[in-house]
């Protein structure tokens, strides 16, 4: 259950864009959100997380949460290698800014935040455990188990976009990687998929096909309640969700098993700033 009666400041570090957000009970009462400076020096970055962060502070916040898109040392509050921040290899975030705001701060991957969201606000609720995957420019997950995030050493649990697939790996057939291959984005084809280009209808399914492959590995490895799926190319699941299960049930070794599972596309907004808001 949502703590209550507390006021903190959230974080969403993401290579394009820098949100911000004061959430008290887990409700955003303030926002902000501005490019980020990923080519930015390690300390330009920071500032920037700082000046957001000053902005929104206030008597009543008692604790910073951030959410980053990459392998954390929970514990010790260190960021390491960010995606697409060339800057960022190691980062003491959690002791620069609770030296700089005296104020307990707690760093996680961003992934973890997303289902730590979707665990108390969204539809993890009425589960014990499942999975939670983003599709965007790459694949993230995260793990809940007996209502609790799972996160192995460094966050580094549940990276199956990792895993070897054909002549890759699972990001680049589940992502925003295999419209690259293409030379095209996701947006575009699904602008295209709405008028009925057949091209277009037959990339998303194609995307579909290889979703539920990895479905099945998730199936394999956590045998979950739910998986639930978000991220911006989830936003457009009735394009590829029909060919997406017909490939995860497609020679499933366990057919109880797929059948059982629940998959559920994220209605959650703002999943990342109020999962880092209760982390």
């Amino acid at each position: 259950m949502y703590q209550t009666m507390t006021t903190r400041i959230a974080i969403d570090l993401g290579g394009t864009n820098l949100r911000a957000a004061r959430v008290r009970n887990g409700q955003i009462e303030a926002s902000l959100q501005e490019p980020c400076l990923a080519n930015g020096t390690q300390n330009e970055v920071l500032e920037q997380i700082i000046q957001m962060i000053t902005r929104l502070n206030q008597s009543s916040v008692e604790r910073i949460g951030i959410a980053v898109p990459s392998i954390v040392d929970y514990k010790k509050g260190i960021v390491y290698h960010v995606q697409n921040i060339p800057s960022w290899t190691e980062v003491h975030l959690k002791d620069i800014l609770e030296q700089r705001f005296n104020m307990e701060t707690r760093v996680d991957n961003d992934v973890n935040c997303f289902v730590a969201a979707e665990n108390v606000l969204g539809a993890g609720q009425p589960f014990r455990d499942f999975v939670g995957i983003t599709l965007g420019t790459g694949v993230g997950a995260g793990i809940v188990i007996n209502n609790e995030v799972y996160r192995g050493v460094h966050t580094g649990a549940g990276e199956i976009g990792c895993i070897p697939y054909l002549d890759s790996i699972y990001e680049d057939y589940t992502s925003s990687q295999l419209f690259n291959k293409w030379h095209t984005t996701g947006q575009q084809e699904a602008l295209k998929a709405a008028q009925g280009d057949q091209a277009a209808l037959e990339k998303w399914q194609e995307l579909g096909f290889h979703l539920g492959k990895l479905l099945q590995v998730i199936l394999y490895a956590y045998n979950p309640e739910a998986i639930i799926i978000g991220g911006g190319i989830s936003l457009s699941h009735s394009l590829f969700e029909q060919s997406m299960y017909e490939s995860m049930h497609e020679k499933f070794l366990f057919p109880k098993e797929s059948q059982a599972v629940q998959i559920i596309f994220s209605k959650l907004k703002d999943s990342n700033i109020l999962g880092a808001a209760q982390l």
